[in-house]
Protein backbone atom coordinates (compact mmCIF):
# COMPACT_ATOMS: atom_id res chain seq x y z
CA UNK A 1 0.00 0.00 0.00
CA UNK A 2 1.43 3.30 -1.06
CA UNK A 3 0.60 6.62 0.82
CA UNK A 4 0.45 9.89 -1.01
CA UNK A 5 2.15 12.94 0.65
CA UNK A 6 -0.97 14.49 2.60
CA UNK A 7 -1.49 10.69 3.47
CA UNK A 8 2.01 10.84 5.12
CA UNK A 9 1.84 14.39 6.50
CA UNK A 10 -1.63 12.89 8.34
CA UNK A 11 -0.64 9.74 9.15
CA UNK A 12 2.82 11.82 10.71
CA UNK A 13 0.50 14.12 12.90
CA UNK A 14 -1.51 11.37 13.83
CA UNK A 15 1.75 9.26 15.23
CA UNK A 16 3.38 12.66 16.89
CA UNK A 17 -0.09 13.10 18.79
CA UNK A 18 -0.76 9.26 19.81
CA UNK A 19 2.95 9.55 20.80
CA UNK A 20 2.45 13.15 22.62
CA UNK A 21 -1.44 13.79 23.31
CA UNK A 22 -2.29 16.70 23.09
CA UNK A 23 -5.30 18.39 21.85
CA UNK A 24 -6.59 18.08 18.22
CA UNK A 25 -7.66 20.40 15.80
CA UNK A 26 -11.65 19.73 14.16
CA UNK A 27 -9.89 19.61 10.82
CA UNK A 28 -7.07 17.22 12.41
CA UNK A 29 -9.41 14.41 13.17
CA UNK A 30 -11.25 14.61 10.18
CA UNK A 31 -8.00 14.06 7.89
CA UNK A 32 -6.88 11.45 10.46
CA UNK A 33 -10.83 9.94 9.79
CA UNK A 34 -10.63 10.09 5.77
CA UNK A 35 -7.12 8.27 6.43
CA UNK A 36 -8.43 5.79 8.13
CA UNK A 37 -11.60 5.00 6.08
CA UNK A 38 -8.70 5.36 2.95
CA UNK A 39 -6.70 2.38 4.67
CA UNK A 40 -10.18 0.33 5.79
CA UNK A 41 -11.12 0.66 2.08
CA UNK A 42 -7.31 -0.71 0.85
CA UNK A 43 -7.45 -3.66 2.80
CA UNK A 44 -11.66 -4.25 1.88
CA UNK A 45 -10.13 -4.26 -1.96
CA UNK A 46 -7.02 -6.23 -1.27
CA UNK A 47 -9.42 -8.90 0.11
CA UNK A 48 -11.88 -8.89 -2.78
CA UNK A 49 -8.51 -9.36 -4.83
CA UNK A 50 -7.54 -12.32 -3.50
CA UNK A 51 -11.06 -13.77 -3.32
CA UNK A 52 -10.83 -13.45 -7.09
CA UNK A 53 -7.74 -14.56 -7.33
CA UNK A 54 -8.27 -18.00 -5.34
CA UNK A 55 -11.57 -18.51 -6.85
CA UNK A 56 -9.33 -18.04 -10.89
CA UNK A 57 -7.21 -20.58 -9.19
CA UNK A 58 -9.93 -23.19 -8.65
CA UNK A 59 -10.97 -22.63 -11.98
CA UNK A 60 -7.88 -22.97 -13.39
CA UNK A 61 -7.28 -26.27 -11.29
CA UNK A 62 -10.74 -27.45 -12.27
CA UNK A 63 -9.33 -27.01 -16.40
CA UNK A 64 -6.37 -29.43 -15.96
CA UNK A 65 -4.27 -30.06 -17.79
CA UNK A 66 -5.54 -27.80 -20.56
CA UNK A 67 -5.09 -25.10 -18.39
CA UNK A 68 -1.49 -25.55 -17.30
CA UNK A 69 0.43 -22.60 -17.97
CA UNK A 70 -2.33 -20.02 -16.95
CA UNK A 71 -2.70 -22.49 -13.59
CA UNK A 72 1.09 -21.89 -12.78
CA UNK A 73 1.41 -18.21 -13.41
CA UNK A 74 -1.67 -17.75 -11.40
CA UNK A 75 -0.21 -20.44 -8.75
CA UNK A 76 2.66 -18.23 -8.50
CA UNK A 77 1.05 -15.11 -8.04
CA UNK A 78 -1.11 -16.57 -5.03
CA UNK A 79 2.10 -17.61 -3.48
CA UNK A 80 3.74 -14.59 -4.33
CA UNK A 81 0.55 -12.54 -2.48
CA UNK A 82 1.23 -15.40 0.67
CA UNK A 83 -1.25 -18.01 -0.20
CA UNK A 84 -0.53 -21.21 1.21
CA UNK A 85 -0.48 -23.91 -1.55
CA UNK A 86 -3.56 -26.41 -0.41
CA UNK A 87 -3.79 -30.31 -1.01
CA UNK A 88 -5.48 -29.74 -3.87
CA UNK A 89 -2.44 -27.70 -5.69
CA UNK A 90 -0.27 -29.87 -4.31
CA UNK A 91 -2.02 -33.05 -6.22
CA UNK A 92 -2.77 -31.02 -8.99
CA UNK A 93 1.37 -30.06 -9.46
CA UNK A 94 2.19 -34.12 -8.59
CA UNK A 95 0.16 -34.75 -11.46
CA UNK A 96 1.86 -32.62 -13.81
CA UNK A 97 5.55 -32.92 -12.31
CA UNK A 98 6.48 -34.08 -15.58
CA UNK A 99 6.61 -30.45 -17.02
CA UNK A 100 9.60 -28.90 -15.55
CA UNK A 101 7.86 -25.72 -14.11
CA UNK A 102 5.27 -27.38 -12.48
CA UNK A 103 8.37 -30.02 -10.48
CA UNK A 104 9.72 -27.02 -9.92
CA UNK A 105 6.75 -25.04 -8.00
CA UNK A 106 5.78 -28.56 -6.66
CA UNK A 107 9.09 -28.38 -4.53
CA UNK A 108 8.38 -24.93 -3.84
CA UNK A 109 4.65 -26.06 -2.72
CA UNK A 110 5.80 -29.07 -0.89
CA UNK A 111 8.19 -26.04 1.55
CA UNK A 112 5.42 -24.16 1.99
CA UNK A 113 2.56 -26.57 2.89
CA UNK A 114 4.95 -27.82 5.35
CA UNK A 115 5.83 -24.50 6.97
CA UNK A 116 1.83 -23.73 7.54
CA UNK A 117 1.43 -26.96 9.39
CA UNK A 118 3.90 -26.67 11.11
CA UNK A 119 3.03 -22.71 11.96
CA UNK A 120 -1.13 -24.51 12.53
CA UNK A 121 0.42 -27.20 15.07
CA UNK A 122 2.61 -24.62 17.09
CA UNK A 123 -0.26 -22.27 17.18
CA UNK A 124 -2.62 -25.13 18.36
CA UNK A 125 0.15 -26.32 20.81
CA UNK A 126 0.50 -22.78 22.68
CA UNK A 127 -3.73 -22.35 22.35
CA UNK A 128 -3.17 -26.06 24.13
CA UNK A 129 -0.33 -25.36 26.62
CA UNK A 130 -2.22 -21.85 27.07
CA UNK A 131 -5.76 -23.04 28.37
CA UNK A 132 -3.99 -26.25 30.13
CA UNK A 133 -2.54 -23.48 32.79
CA UNK A 134 -5.21 -22.07 33.47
Amino acid sequence: MAFSADELRVLRRALAVALHPAPLQDEDVQDTLRLAESVDEAVREAGRLRAFLLADLARYREALPGSLGGYLELLQDALAAGYDPGADDLAALRALRRNPAAAELLARCQILAERSVRARLARVSQATGTTAGR
